[in-house]
């Protein structure tokens, strides 16, 4: 087949790596090349950085008003309406995630962008009163300069934009490092931005290894923030980095997300809320809930049918309308899976239905696997396996079902199912997570911030605040007396 040469974006240019140097994409549902990519230099992202901070530093960015910024945001939204298909195409081919989802995505972006844009002009300081005989006192919320944004291979258009967007609403310049195990769809966003007319330098796309690329960009001496979504392992090794520029940060990290099922709850909603939390996107997201806790009382049921549900989903070509579940991303993630698997099967756990590669010979398939555990200590219980892997656990009373939730270094998302409104409340406040859902799983909205506790990261994105957090306060005081300033040295 035909592959695709993407180009870094640099400065406002489409360029190749300084040494000519690229790396293959490979389409996970026919283990083909199917793309190529520039492999960035450490001179490469140095060039990036630098670009970006002379947009900010010179303008013409840093000149715009915050309602000019917002307007700028508003064509990219309309240009993300014009190239939507083709970078729902992209982002597909590039990982295996349906075509129904990333279509549904990329409008969806449309509207993150739009937020933004409105908020643009809404970041504003406070004037705190210190009395009638003091000083006039202003805090202004500034932007801090240049990002860096390091975005994973899933969802990548998605999971970017709420990077994006309210760093450039807060007016702040840009570099994206995509994942190079998928980089396309976010390449291919760097002519979205060119199209609306983004100033030179403002947004740019570095492409490569995470040594040196991304190692040289988080530690960059004019790099101010660094916004990861990512492993935790990767996570580990960025946080040190960041201390050759003291630069502010936010992590995403991986979840192990419970869902408690009471005896008492809407089977039917339990079933439909599980097979979401677990096989949508494959079970590739920090929000999964891959960790479901079934009282006594319903167990034999909720596991016939969630069964029954796994052997319904249909798996095949992402690019298919009929489809439910795509292949997995990377082959080294499917070999992960299977062996955690094998492990925990060793150890006495019992693979209720799945377990293998959906019959396929070619594609990173992994069929809806249930897991039935005796206790935690499974490989597949206490590790993100970050597939359509899901564990369950039996509980007889509340303080046990609250027990087994918090027992996780992971602490994302959770869920809880009970017609009980107090009981649910209680079991929400009990359990650690940035995000939690009650008789449901997977509603979500850009208004909302989410992100993690423990080693789910730290810092939130998404929502009316994710803005600020691309901004630093400043002081201001201003003599309004008249006097003449006093002796330094004459205390009054």
């Amino acid at each position: 087949m035909m592959t695709i040469d993407y180009q870094m974006y640099i400065d406002g240019e489409w360029c190749e790596a300084s040494d000519g140097k690229r790396f293959d994409s490979v389409n996970p549902a026919t283990e083909e090349v199917w793309a190529t990519f520039p492999e960035a230099t450490a001179a490469d992202v140095n060039r990036a950085v630098m670009a970006a901070d002379r947009a900010f530093r010179e303008g013409p960015w840093s000149r715009m008003s915050a309602t000019e910024r917002g307007q700028v945001l508003q064509r990219i939204a309309r240009e993300i309406e014009s190239a939507g298909e083709a970078l729902a195409i992209a982002e597909t081919t590039d990982t295996g995630k349906l075509l129904r989802e990333t279509r549904w995505q990329t409008k969806n972006l449309v509207q993150i962008y739009e937020y933004y844009a409105g908020l643009a002009d809404k970041v504003e300081g406070q004037i705190p009163s210190t009395g009638p005989n003091g000083p006039l006192s202003l805090i202004v919320r500034e932007p801090l300069g240049v990002v860096a944004a390091i975005v994973p291979w899933n969802s990548q258009l998605h999971l970017a934009a709420f990077k994006i967007a309210p760093a450039l609403a807060a007016g702040n310049t840009i570099v994206v490092k995509p994942s190079e195990e998928a980089s396309a769809a976010v390449t291919a966003f760097a002519g979205v931005m060119a199209k609306a007319g983004l100033p030179a330098g403002v947004f740019n796309v570095v492409t490569g290894a995470a040594d040196p690329c991304g190692q040289t960009l988080i530690s960059h001496p004019r790099v101010r923030r660094v916004s990861f979504t990512g492993g935790v392992e990767t996570a580990r090794k960025i946080i040190p980095a960041t201390a050759a520029n003291i630069a502010m940060m936010s992590l995403e990290l991986g979840g192990k997300s419970p869902v408690v099922v009471y005896d008492d709850a809407d089977l039917d909603s339990v079933v439909n809320g599980v097979t979401s939390a677990i096989f949508a996107a494959s079970g590739q997201s920090c929000a999964a809930g891959s960790r479901l806790l079934l009282q006594d009382a319903v167990y034999d049921e909720v596991m016939a049918r969630l069964v029954a549900r796994a052997k319904e989903i249909v798996v095949g070509d992402p690019m298919g309308e009929d489809v439910h579940m795509g292949p997995l991303a990377t082959r080294r993630q499917r070999d992960r899976i299977e062996r955690l698997l094998a492990e925990s099967q060793a150890a006495g756990a019992r693979v209720a239905v799945g377990g293998g590669r959906a019959g396929r010979t070619q594609g990173w398939y992994f069929e809806p696997t249930i897991v039935e555990c005796d206790g935690q200590d499974y490989p597949v219980v206490r590790n993100e396996l970050f597939g359509p892997v899901l564990s369950v656990l039996r509980f007889s009373t509340e303080d046990q079902a609250i027990t087994l939730a918090r027992d996780s270094e992971f602490a994302f998302a959770g869920g809880v199912f009970t017609r009980d409104f107090a009981k649910a409340y209680r079991t929400a406040r009990a359990i650690p997570a940035g995000r939690f859902w009650v008789n449901t799983y997977r509603v979500t909205s850009y208004m909302v911030p989410f992100g993690g506790f423990a080693s789910s990261g730290y810092g939130r994105e998404g929502g009316i605040h994710a803005i600020q957090d691309y901004t630093q306060t400043k002081g201001i005081f201003i003599d309004v007396s008249g006097a003449a300033v006093a002796d330094p040295f004459v205390m009054r």
